[in-house]
């Protein structure tokens, strides 16, 4: 299926605040990045979504010029990123995988140590830390080593420390791997507050229900942008030819249907199988009867609102 969007087709509503035109990396020979640009505007939390191996950290690492690219140019608010790295650094922070925490030092201690990387005067720093402290709900564990705190917590820290300098662009690589949810609730209230001033989020995440939060979304595949647009229009793409099947095996289920006529693909989506098809309303009665036809009498099939991972699967094909 055809991608009826393009990063370039899919303007933003407002001035951008990053341009990335064409941006080439390759490792050896290991084409990591291709022809991958976008444009992210003022104040909008966009999502990087694809597989392991899509290329989603190596298109952080370039925006926030700790990665040179081999082709391409970004600028961040109108500053070169690979002309000028040290003036872009005052605009951005980039929040990595594995934020650079110390857990031997305490909440505090490691606040301190960023305030100083960023040469911030004492007065603006203490009101900062106050500020930040409060919105991630960190205040009543200040003096606790940052070694002893659960991985949400550590998260929360990690963006405590990088906003810090009150950044402008902030860059986020899978902030919430491995984070509880209430943790993550948290610290998506922090980011709709921080949108709300204006500052702009790059976010790469493998959530689905996060990645439908995000302003506009650019999924990736192979190093390549394969579409870019809202997840509501990104949704559209497969409206009204999609079927949940509930109940039963759902493994059975998915086998069964697999080779049906009108089926374009099966995804297991947990304890139900979500099945693409040509004419939802035509296949319905179809694959309930297919079901019935092969000893799958408890399977329940109901037309579905596609998700982002249907999305991703119609574009680019089911993972392996």
């Amino acid at each position: 299926m055809k991608p009826e969007t393009s990063p370039q087709e899919s303007a933003p509503p407002v001035r951008p605040a990053i341009v990335a035109v064409d941006l080439a990396r390759r490792f050896g020979t290991l084409e990591a990045v291709r022809d991958v640009s976008m444009s992210v505007a003022q104040g909008e939390i966009f999502g990087l979504v694809g597989p392991d191996g899509a290329g989603k950290t190596t298109v952080m690492r370039m925006l926030a010029g700790v990665l040179r690219p081999d082709a391409g140019t970004i600028a961040l608010e109108g500053i070169d990123v690979v002309g000028e790295p040290e003036r872009a650094k005052a605009v951005l922070s980039y929040m990595p995988q594995r934020f650079g925490l110390y857990e031997d030092l305490t909440v505090d201690e490691n606040i301190f140590f960023y305030g100083e990387l960023f040469e911030l005067p004492k007065a603006q720093f203490r009101e900062r830390r106050t500020e930040l402290l409060e919105a991630a709900g960190l205040a009543p564990f200040r003096r606790r080593l940052a070694g002893q705190l659960s991985g949400g917590m550590k998260q929360k820290l990690g963006l405590v420390c990088a906003l810090i300098h009150t950044p402008r662009i902030l860059l986020l690589d899978e902030p919430t791997t491995g984070v509880d949810p209430v943790s993550r609730r948290d610290f998506w209230a922090i980011l709709y507050r921080l949108r709300e001033q204006g500052v702009t989020i790059v976010m790469s995440t493998a959530y689905m229900d996060e990645a439908e939060r995000c302003s506009r979304l650019a999924l990736l595949h192979e190093g390549r942008v394969r579409c870019c647009d809202t997840p509501q229009r990104l949704k559209d793409i497969v409206r009204g030819s999609l079927l949940s099947v509930t109940g039963g095996d759902p493994r059975a289920n998915a086998a069964a249907l697999a080779e049906a006529p009108g089926v374009a693909g099966v995804l297991l989506m947990g304890d139900r199988v979500h099945v693409r098809v040509d004419d939802a309303a035509r296949r319905k009665d179809e694959l309930t009867a297919r079901l019935d036809g092969q000893g799958l009498p408890h399977a329940r099939v109901e037309p579905v609102e596609p998700g982002i991972e249907d999305v991703f699967v119609a574009l680019v094909g089911a993972p392996a």
